[in-house]
């Protein structure tokens, strides 16, 4: 019989520990012949990245980088991809990186150490690479390169593409040049052709990019005759990839939804499917993947719609694809060998964390799945574990806008009739991202205590189209909020929440859009807010290259909007700030600086509001060690209980409540 106990109080098998223990972060799946590589971002090693394989067919993993190397880049401060493999029949695979302590990139041979094949920079860290492509041959290196000149000017930082010599004999020669950024450098499998994606300011590469294709002379350094395949101002274009037949393959949102389409030489492009629905993803990070292209022509691609992830299947023949069950909710990061054999991916659902897998179609509606790797191998009884709902709200202007929604769920414990749960809304960072619908502790480790939560994936967020894509543009801290706060209202209108007991919380953007909430509304009972954005304009005036003009396009361009600015930052409207309080922050973060949460945090002890502040030495943008995403659950979980009236059954360290004589006043 399930002990009856207030929603809050419930004894969670997802303890502070499994948050934090025997939990990696898996990315970036890369398939040879014999082997498949993936990244590993591990807490327990304070966020080191190391590159791990397997080999196929069941091997076990075995780390591939050896220790002291943080296999890790920081081009366009968010990174991505920053590895290549290639692969010798007659020998091991050699393997290039970019390493996190210089930012150099290494070349790895399997017995030995790692010796750099770029040049030391100026000064450390200034000279960065991202997302490497080998040549066929092995012989060179093609990549995004990123120099950093006055540390003071974000402006000051240049974007090429540059050819290496693989063994590190020559200096870098610059291959491409005069635009702002580049992305997706990808070689033909002839070695004679090469195309990328470039694109300037003030666009972000979901507004709108363009897709490049020219001859290639590897040994020349020199491309001919380039050509514009795809793109604009107003289309965003990316992952372009070769067929082993030559064909150029490409995502655009030239219809309103990023779709695949194929691009022969001789023929216009056509689209392969599905309409409705996004094969794209926003390129924060370099080397995003949504589809493989096999050796016999077949195209395997993920896809999102109604919330959830789908894969298909297209046969050569077929003009659909054909969408097959793999068991997964949440697909990203599809990629093929390059031989063209299988594709790999990282892939999960809501009882599955996101794992590496490896998949190979078997027919048209039929594809076979080895998990290589699961992000954790212990497993918590599904009893425990809430099924997000996707669902739709009706928000601000007779729109619609979308969550996933967690219920408690814990076998052991039931509330008290009548009682209904304390409800986290959480908003999504980016903001042009998206909640996903893959297992995930953090929320777990909510609904397992009896707390409700919901997932909003506010105007703005990616999978829904460019329309609602663009709710965001000239709106931010306007749609965002009103979604957030609509999300809220609706659960507690149907009996799923209590209205009494609303908190929202939110890292980065999700942070802002928490502030704002916090401050322009008196909607929630509590808050949290990690490393969230206090002052708009300071992203706007003091901010990486990659989002300079970022904040043109959700407030306006500075300092022609300066108003605008100033009147959505809640550092400004501190007077209306009343909402209990924690904030958290990492003391070496870039992006969204130290000094955005201290203007709130004063704020809240001059307006007498119970708050807390906890700070990280050592953390950037984003938490990554061990004791910081623990501290950061303990905190919190302490922090409402106390503003919320309940004791967590937990033995939890209590975090230091300024006015805390005041809760409830």
């Amino acid at each position: 019989m399930a002990r009856i106990s207030p929603y809050g109080t419930w004894v969670s098998p997802v303890t502070l520990d499994r948050l934090v223990e025997d939990v990696v972060g898996v990315s970036f799946p890369i398939a040879t012949p014999t082997h498949v590589y993936w990244t590993e971002a591990r807490p327990s090693e304070g966020g080191r990245q190391v590159l791990v394989r397997s080999r196929g067919g069941g091997g076990q993993p075995e780390d591939v980088t050896p220790p002291g190397f943080n296999a890790r880049t920081t081009a366009h401060e968010y990174g991505g991809l920053c590895t290549a493999v290639h692969h010798d029949p007659a020998a091991d695979d050699t393997v290039y990186f970019s390493n996190f302590a210089d930012q150099r990139l290494y070349r790895l041979v399997t017995g030995e150490t790692p010796s750099p094949v770029t040049p030391e920079p100026p000064s450390p860290c200034t000279v960065r690479y991202a997302a490497p492509a080998l040549s066929g041959d092995g012989r060179h290196l093609l990549a995004v390169r990123e120099r950093h000149g006055d540390p003071d000017v974000p402006a000051d930082v240049v974007n090429d593409v540059v050819v290496l010599a693989t063994e590190g004999s020559e200096e870098p020669r610059v291959l491409l040049s005069g635009r702002d950024f580049y992305s997706h450098v990808t070689i033909s499998p002839d070695g004679r052709r090469v195309s990328w994606v470039s694109w300037d300011h003030p666009n972000m590469p979901w507004d709108g990019t363009e897709l490049w294709e020219a001859e290639l002379d590897l040994d020349g350094s020199c491309v001919r005759d380039a050509r514009l395949v795809a793109g604009g101002p107003s289309e965003s274009v990316t992952q372009p990839k070769y067929a082993l037949d030559g064909t150029l393959h490409y995502i655009s949102d030239r219809t309103g939804w990023w779709n695949l389409y194929a691009a022969p030489a001789d023929r216009p492009a056509r689209a392969l499917g599905p309409g409705e629905a996004e094969l794209g993803l926003p390129d924060f990070v370099f080397g995003l993947s949504s589809y493989a292209l096999l050796g016999d022509g077949t195209v395997l691609a993920t896809w999102h719609r109604d919330g959830l992830d789908r894969v298909g299947v297209l046969v050569p023949g077929a003009h659909e694809l054909t969408e097959v069950d793999c068991g997964f909710t949440y697909v990203t990061q599809l990629r093929g060998a390059g031989d063209g054999s299988c594709a790999v991916a990282v892939a999960g659902s809501a009882t599955c964390p996101p794992s590496v897998v490896r998949m190979e179609v078997l027919r048209a509606a039929e594809v076979e799945v080895e998990v290589l790797r699961r992000s954790r191998s212990d497993a918590v009884d599904g009893a425990y574990l809430s099924i997000p709902e996707p669902i739709d709200f009706s928000t601000e202007g007779g729109g619609v806008a979308h969550a996933l929604f967690y219920p408690p769920a814990n076998r052991d414990f039931a509330a008290p009739h009548g009682e209904l749960p304390p409800l986290i809304v959480n908003a999504h960072g980016g903001p042009t991202a998206a909640a996903v619908p893959v297992l995930n502790y953090a929320i777990q480790y909510w609904t397992s205590r009896g707390f409700a939560v919901v997932d909003v994936n506010y105007g703005g967020s990616s999978g829904y189209g460019r329309a609602y894509r663009e709710r965001l543009r000239g709106q931010w801290g306007v749609v965002d909020l009103a979604d957030c706060v609509h999300a809220a209202r609706h659960l507690a209108a149907i009996g799923r929440a209590d209205g009494d007991r609303l908190v929202i919380h939110g890292g980065s953007a999700g942070g802002y859009t928490a502030l704002c909430a916090a401050t322009f509304t008196d909607l929630f009972a509590a808050g949290a807010s990690y490393y969230g954005i206090a002052d708009a304009a300071v992203l706007a005036r003091d901010t990486h290259k990659f989002e300079l003009h970022y904040m043109d396009g959700l407030f306006g361009p500075w300092p022609e909007a300066a108003d605008v600015y100033r009147a959505r930052s809640p550092a400004f409207h501190t007077e209306g700030l009343h909402t209990p309080l924690i904030l958290f922050q990492g003391l070496e973060d870039k992006v969204v600086p130290t000094a955005q949460a201290e203007i709130m945090v004063a704020a809240l002890r001059e307006n007498g509001v119970p708050h807390a502040y906890v700070v990280y030495a050592g953390e950037q943008h984003g938490f990554r060690r061990a004791e910081s995403i623990r501290r950061t659950a303990e905190a919190e979980l302490s922090f409402y209980g106390r503003v919320l009236g309940f004791t967590p059954a937990d033995e939890l360290q209590p975090v230091q409540i300024v006015h805390e004589s005041r809760i409830g006043t």
